[in-house]
């Protein structure tokens, strides 16, 4: 989903752009790694185990690709002197506080998940590599899965859907994460950011605006997270401080409901 969107926007951004994906592309082969990190001016890194409950079972592969891998590519890029994006994910931390998380905010991950990915960022700390990690949250896109996906198929299925309210943060387009990404790799930027959209709503509140935008007639029902357990806990608090990457951007972070909204005409 987001590597796709990034590398079109890359591309019309006027960079030369090569896209290794599996099943051709292993992330966790060293050899793979060193193929991709070897010809590159700049690398991004996209590649994820995203499954977060099946990391409850599968935790040595989150690990080997969240974690691991990381830490061998930022090795090579710093072998090599290449400067390295990296994605992360507001699963860092446990969601308990009661404001937005900055990036001075000490992680706690309650999901294996969440500790595969918050070990990619520290792995790839430790290289010394030239390199920024930018933690995202609720992201969805034209390609692939997603919160919003998901919600019209419950919703096209019938029946009254269940919707958690309090769970809080923020959907995120990747269409507009490429754009941000774009404009960090004109300077290569260093460092941690946390980025999403404008505002904050719960998950409830984004369905009641899907199913208005799109004039569907849906029973939709208010629920708690814990009336659906789930083999990983989830933070009910992703909202973000994005004040950090907004001083580098060149225009305000738009407000989550117009990215949203254009992307559901898309889907019309």
């Amino acid at each position: 989903m987001l590597g796709t969107e990034l590398a079109a926007a890359c591309r019309n951004s006027g960079y030369q752009v090569r896209v290794y994906d599996l099943p051709e592309f292993d992330v966790a082969d060293i050899e793979h790694l060193r193929q991709a990190v070897d010809p590159a001016d700049a690398v991004i890194n996209c590649a994820a185990y995203t499954d977060v409950d099946g990391a409850e079972s599968k935790s040595q592969l989150a690990h080997r690709v969240n974690g691991e891998a990381v830490g061998r590519l930022g090795d090579l890029a710093r072998a090599a002197g290449k400067w390295v994006l990296h994605f992360s994910t507001d699963f860092v931390f446990d969601g308990r506080q009661d404001r937005p998380y900055a990036e001075t905010d000490v992680p706690n991950p309650i999901s294996e998940y969440g500790r595969s990915k918050l070990a990619g960022e520290r792995l790839l700390e430790a290289t010394g590599c030239p390199h920024c990690t930018i933690r995202l949250e609720w992201t969805y896109g034209v390609h692939g899965n997603n919160f919003i996906t998901k919600l019209l198929r419950r919703a096209t299925a019938g029946g009254t859907v269940s919707v958690v309210d309090d769970q809080v943060g923020a959907p995120t387009a990747v269409a507009e994460v490429a754009q941000v990404v774009c404009r960090m790799l004109e300077n290569k930027t260093t460092g941690l950011y946390h980025f999403a959209a404008a505002g904050f709503a719960s998950r409830y509140d984004v369905a009641a605006f899907v199913f208005e935008r799109l004039s569907l007639s849906v029973g939709l029902q208010r629920c708690r997270t814990a009336d659906y357990p789930a083999p990983a806990a989830r933070p009910l608090n992703s909202r973000f401080d994005c004040s950090r990457i907004q001083a580098l951007l060149d225009r305000p972070i738009a407000p989550w409901q117009e990215p949203l909204e254009r992307y559901l005409r898309q889907l019309q």
